[in-house]
């Protein structure tokens, strides 16, 4: 964002049909990963609207990155609900992510039915390696905003290693993260005064009654689609299974999109066997493409997953079911984070043992996100991988003689792409343009 913030206070709140609209504008313009996603929100609530000061746009996204779950889209919960309360937070998060879903299940539907054309190999033979420039670039760019203390590059490299050589679990790393976090800034105090929230604002007054409703009626709501899945298909679908499965993943997706893809990659296709790593990689190029938050990759994988495990039931009716009961459950607890804690997570700001714990499990999130790189890059620039393994460690080690040469290529030009400063769409349309053009003409596919 390049406007300055305004010093002037908010203007007048908008009335909730106003807003409203201004939602459904906001969720068609949310391309380019939550970074992108909190630049037009930025830019329409705080510069052009004023309906919420920077100061508090500032603080209300602090609260969103310390939840489970994708930010941008609780960041957008939780201004709906700052102006409109429960019925402003449904309105907001519902349309951030109604566009994704629409366009996700679209293209998934189409993957599966034209995923092996000689035309869908060639566009993804320039997708899937821009991609792996758009990780790496965000790799970098969050390492350099979270390991400014030495203890923080450890906690990185550490889950790392945590992830790659030994396949320690995701919540594993996270919970040790926040561990070692805490004891750090319990050795060092300047760490946890350098993470504390400045904000003037007054706190929201917290009611234990309204808590426990929202609980109550919350959680149920929540996992009604997994148990009506039950019901209609049989507790053994993959329905089901995916439904459990990412009703669990949103419980533990700290540090955004790209931490957690470590973990479902891992699990979808190590564990499950849902889908290959190629799907896992043209999932998530797919995801750069369309609106709404990143995590939207989680819907493809359940539809494919499904489609392709539909046992003796119609594929179309399993993946399209497991599609939508993946969605709700990977956003619905968005939707509690926020209508529940909101009053509470201010005071979170005076916990300085919390924000050293959560400061280490940012850094953690570095280490995990350099893992789903190297597993992307390894899988999408080589044929062939020789695992190794010493005791409790395995790695796996390219075939450079297997190296594919336009697929190299094009990820070096996504890369430079990235570091000109190109917005991702411009990015992943100029390397489609590249594969089409190696895999239709010159027949590398």
């Amino acid at each position: 964002m390049t406007s300055e913030p305004r010093n002037e206070g908010p203007g007048a709140p908008p009335s909730l049909s106003t807003a409203t609209k201004a939602w459904a504008a906001i969720s068609l313009q949310t391309f380019g990963g939550p970074a992108g996603q909190i630049a037009v929100m930025q830019r329409s609530l705080v510069d052009e609207h004023r309906w919420i000061s920077q100061q508090r746009f500032l603080f209300a996204l602090s609260y969103c990155t310390l939840l489970p779950g994708p930010e941008a889209q609780q960041l957008a919960t939780y201004i709906g609900w700052l102006l409109h309360g429960l019925r402003g937070a449904l309105i907001a998060g519902t349309l951030f992510v109604i566009p994704g879903v629409v366009t996700m299940l679209a293209l998934s539907a189409v993957y599966v039915t034209a995923g092996d054309t000689t035309f869908v190999e060639s566009l993804f033979l320039g997708l899937a390696p821009a991609v792996i420039a758009i990780v790496v670039h965000a790799l970098i760019r969050i390492g350099r905003r979270s390991l400014t203390h030495p203890g923080w590059v450890a906690i990185a490299v550490a889950a790392f290693v945590a992830i790659t050589a030994f396949g320690v679990p995701f919540p594993l790393v996270v919970l040790a993260a926040a561990l070692a976090g805490w004891s750090l800034g319990r050795r060092h105090p300047e760490i946890a005064e350098a993470n504390a929230i400045d904000d003037s604002a007054p706190a929201p007054q917290a009611s234990s009654r309204r808590t426990a409703l929202l609980l109550t009626l919350g959680i149920p709501l929540w996992l009604a689609p997994v148990g009506i899945a039950a019901v209609v298909f049989g507790r053994d679908s993959i329905v089901v299974d995916e439904g459990l499965f990412f009703s669990g993943s949103a419980l533990i997706t700290f540090g955004g999109a790209y931490a957690v893809l470590a973990f479902v990659a891992q699990q979808a296709v190590a564990h499950y066997g849902w889908l290959t790593t190629t799907d896992m990689v043209r999932g998530l190029a797919l995801a750069e493409t369309t609106p709404g938050p990143l995590i939207m990759v989680v819907q493809f994988v359940a539809f494919v997953g499904a489609f392709r495990h539909a046992g003796d039931a119609n594929p179309w009716a399993i993946a399209i079911a497991a599609s939508l009961v993946t969605s709700w459950v990977t956003f619905a607890p968005s939707f509690l984070f926020i209508a529940v804690g909101a009053p509470y997570v201010e005071r979170l700001q005076h916990l300085t043992g919390l924000r050293s714990a959560l400061a280490g499990v940012t850094a953690a999130v570095v280490g995990v996100i350099a893992s789903l790189a190297l597993y992307f890059a390894l899988h999408t620039l080589f044929a062939d991988l020789t695992r190794h393994t010493w005791g409790l460690t395995r790695i796996d080690v390219p075939v450079l003689s297997s190296v594919h040469g336009w697929v190299a290529a094009i990820a070096v030009i996504g890369f430079v792409l990235v570091l000109r400063g190109w917005g991702v769409l411009r990015i992943l349309g100029v390397c489609a343009v590249l594969g089409l053009t190696v895999g239709l003409v010159a027949g590398a596919v």
